[in-house]
């Protein structure tokens, strides 16, 4: 038995490796390096090319209960990513560069995992999963809009400049989590007022890298939006996000930020950083002259400048069920941002159900459409629901659950009511997986 798997990012790895442990073999088709898509730079498998992190690693936050759900499922890179994992406090961020290496290693020398470099530009007719990605080759992305009769939706996705931290002034910059909460493993680069306001002038006024013809008009997806963007909503905007001065001091002074500039760990040897929540779309001259406008990051070493592209998905509440099944064919599954789950783990999430559910399939067997209570469920739920006629990209959280019921005078307690979706949703998953 032979299926075909298109793309070999974090969805269709972990799709490939799924598969392949249910004794089927698996074409893995991978473009790259044959064609470029402009944000990837290496030939690895499961690149990661925006952040490092996967989010919350805590099971009463939404990525943390989507993480713990996976393990459950018993998902591959899930556990890769923690054998590559780097301090983060209470994220799971990895070594990406060890990950992908780790993954693609694990898929070369898989014996039912065939990894085919070459660019597919027709849909199988044979079984398969698609999880060609948000930048999706246009002539494939072409054939899949012919399948789907229906238009594509798209956004823009920006990446965040990295630093060397060598070049990072400690004199300035200091080691915190927020409140205090987990490792100390942010480095923070402090603004008083006087600071922010020679930053936020530099940033609404700097130049944008234009955009092509076929990008205008595009929406951009909420929680990635480009910092400039963010600025152009007003002066305090970034202070209310990922400038955020809150639960962030240095011991050494005491002082009350006015804003901060929060940097993530980005490799196991603490030699990278990222900027947290600078995603953007700057010429790379204004990005330097943002940067070093930063107290502590004056003379900093920019590893990698910010970019922006396109990203593309389907709309899956027309194409979809829940099961990641197409509704056209029942041989053929989607999996990844391509189908409108945003978010790193959500990614594998969807590779790994959908990958479940096609060896499912061609043995028979009645296919996984998880409980609506747990957070993978949710999320597929919301996706293929054709009710959502404005249907945009969107990654776990808490309002994709079913409510749960708290006691009267508990009912503004957020914390209460989301330890009990996460235990709720754990036992019915639980429960779910004892019963199949």
């Amino acid at each position: 038995m032979e299926v075909n798997v298109i793309g070999a990012g974090l969805a269709g790895s972990e799709a490939a490796l799924q598969l392949a442990k249910r004794n089927i073999k698996v074409n893995l088709y991978e473009m790259r390096p044959l064609v470029q898509t402009g944000a990837h730079k290496t030939r690895d498998c499961a690149e990661f090319v925006c952040s490092n992190s996967l989010g919350s690693a805590d099971i009463y936050n939404a990525s943390g209960l989507l993480k713990h759900e996976m393990e459950m499922l018993g998902s591959f890179l899930i556990k890769i990513a923690k054998d590559c994992s780097v301090p983060a406090g209470n994220a799971l961020a990895i070594d990406r560069k060890k990950f992908s290496q780790i993954v693609t290693e694990q898929i070369e020398q898989n014996p039912n995992i065939t990894l085919l470099r070459k660019e597919i530009t027709q849909i199988p007719s044979t079984p398969a999963i698609i999880a060609s990605g948000p930048l999706t080759s246009d002539k494939f992305a072409q054939n899949i809009k012919e399948f789907t009769q229906s238009e594509y939706l798209h956004f823009f996705d920006a990446i965040a400049p990295i630093v060397e931290k060598d070049s990072i002034n400690f004199d300035i910059a200091f080691y915190a989590s927020r409140y205090n909460k987990g490792e100390a493993s942010y480095i923070n680069c402090p603004m008083n007022k006087e600071q922010y306001d020679k930053f936020y002038d530099i940033l609404i006024h700097a130049e944008r890298i234009e955009q092509h013809d076929f990008e205008k008009g595009a929406k951009f997806f909420e929680s990635c939006l480009p910092i400039e963007v963010m600025a152009s909503r007003g002066y305090e905007t970034l202070r209310y996000g990922p400038l955020k001065p809150i639960g962030l001091v240095d011991d050494r002074t005491h002082n009350v930020n006015y804003a901060v500039v929060q940097l993530r760990q980005d490799n196991s040897a603490k030699t990278l950083y990222n900027l947290v929540g600078f995603q953007t779309n700057l010429k790379w001259g204004m990005q330097k002259e943002l940067l070093h406008s930063i107290p502590g990051l004056e003379n900093c070493n920019i590893i990698r400048y910010g970019v922006m592209h396109r990203n593309t998905f389907i709309n899956s509440p027309t194409l979809l069920n829940p099961t990641l099944q197409t509704r056209k064919r029942h041989d053929l599954f989607f999996a990844g941002q391509i189908t409108g789950t945003e978010g790193y783990s959500e990614s594998i999430a969807s590779g790994m159900l959908a990958g479940i559910n096609l060896a499912k399939y061609l043995n028979n067997e009645q296919l996984i459409e998880l409980p609506k209570e747990s957070m993978l469920g949710g999320l597929t739920h919301y996706i293929t629901d054709p009710v959502n006629s404005h249907f945009q990209p969107i990654n776990s959280n808490w309002g994709i659950l079913p409510e749960v019921e708290l006691p009267k005078n508990e009912r503004k307690n957020k914390k209460l009511k989301h330890e009990l979706m996460a235990k709720r949703s754990i036992e019915t998953l639980d429960k779910y997986l004892q019963n199949l």
